[in-house]
């Protein structure tokens, strides 16, 4: 039996993103090998050469990308520097996967995506939430019709964070101009979701606001006056269907709701956040045992209509995970491939969901529905 053929994966940046989302994933890929990574401090307890003696490690990005045997860059750097990075990999011949959020543009997004057209390279773009188990338990109940028609679908990253963000965070300092911001940061992976399972709206009505107290952010020269908190609502007029989106830093609750469902024949109720990202941050792999897996007592609630027109409830067991894993076999067979088809995120499903952004941003500027 021949050998499967393996690619090599180049990093850029050395971060969270890069540490607990990325190179663990790329060594449990068979056909995905952790060749080199662009990290242009090194420091003492923050070192890839440290961490990854293996490897090929630069400080500059010509050299990094100059090397003939990368296949694969993973751009794990600010949303701002995302479409420069994108683009010189992609001119350079590479395979490119870029940490969500995208690009702060729908124009820069459809210029990478048809520049990788161009090169005949892979673009992906990294949601890893459509692989949350409660997203894929919603995404089943729908397409099993266990709801029926759905008329109302609620989804929220509620959290109680009162206190501002680290100053040395660049979260804590960049304007959605710049791809920052609730919007962008959890806003793109709720409108993903939502893009996935019911595709483009006919209206985006939004409003922002600043829950936490004195919220200043300086972007390029200017104070701004950014949302931390963002409720959007999205119209299908050919289904009737309204979409909910909502995002909150002062929601004092034991349990924060995650998923609310209303449809002609039940109704589903999930609260709680998937317990991937917990666990990977708390030291977990993706090889543990109850990786993904979530405890019978953070399961969701289905209201079901019986016949004779009373309501049962019962509880509904979350999906068995596909967990994160499943997002990097699929890309690595993407890239074996070449095919656009084959890219779990493709760069044109992310450019889709940047014009349901965008007009989420006229709609709070001009206080009326817009089409996106």
């Amino acid at each position: 039996m021949a050998s499967q053929k393996q690619f090599n994966v180049g990093i850029i940046g050395y971060g969270l993103s890069a540490k607990v989302f990325h190179i663990p994933f790329i060594a449990l890929t068979p056909s995905l090998n952790l060749h080199s990574i662009l990290q242009r401090t090194p420091s003492d307890g923050n070192s890839a050469p440290a961490d990854h003696p293996d490897a090929a490690h630069h400080t500059a990005l010509g050299p990094f990308l100059a090397d003939a045997a990368l296949d694969l860059v993973v751009l794990c750097t600010p949303p701002n520097t995302h479409y420069a990075l994108a683009r010189a990999a992609l001119d350079a011949g590479k395979h490119v996967l870029v940490e969500k959020p995208f690009v702060p543009t729908r124009a820069e997004a459809d210029a990478l995506a048809n520049l990788a057209r161009a090169r005949g390279r892979v673009l992906c773009v990294y949601q890893n939430r459509r692989w949350d188990s409660d997203f894929l338990t919603v995404r089943k109940l729908l397409a099993d019709g266990a709801l029926g028609r759905v008329v109302e679908f609620d989804t929220h990253f509620d959290r109680l964070r009162i206190q501002q963000p680290a100053a040395s965070s660049w979260k804590a300092g960049m304007g959605m101009g710049e791809g920052g911001g609730a919007l962008f940061d959890l806003g793109t992976h709720l409108l993903d979701q939502v893009f996935v399972l019911f595709g483009m709206p006919s209206g985006v009505f939004a409003k922002f606001a600043r829950q936490r107290e004195g919220r200043l952010v300086k972007g390029r020269g200017e104070a701004l006056d950014e949302p931390d908190s963002v409720a959007l609502m999205l119209s299908y007029e050919e289904t009737g269907a309204v979409v909910y989106v909502r995002i909150g830093v002062v929601s004092v609750e034991s349990k924060q709701v995650r998923f609310w469902v209303r449809g002609s024949k039940g109704s589903y109720h999930k609260t709680g956040l998937d317990p991937q990202e917990d666990q990977l941050r708390g030291g977990g792999k993706a090889t543990d045992a109850q990786f993904g897996r979530e405890d019978e007592s953070r399961f969701g609630r289905l209201s079901l209509l019986a016949e004779d027109g009373s309501v049962e409830d019962r509880v509904c067991p979350t999906v068995e995970p596909e967990t994160y894993l499943k997002f990097y076999e699929l890309l690595a067979k993407a890239v074996e491939s070449g095919k656009e088809e084959d890219i779990p995120v493709p760069a044109t499903q992310a450019a889709q969901v940047l014009r349901i952004i965008e007009a989420a941003r006229e709609s709070a500027k001009t206080g009326r529905e817009v089409a996106p």
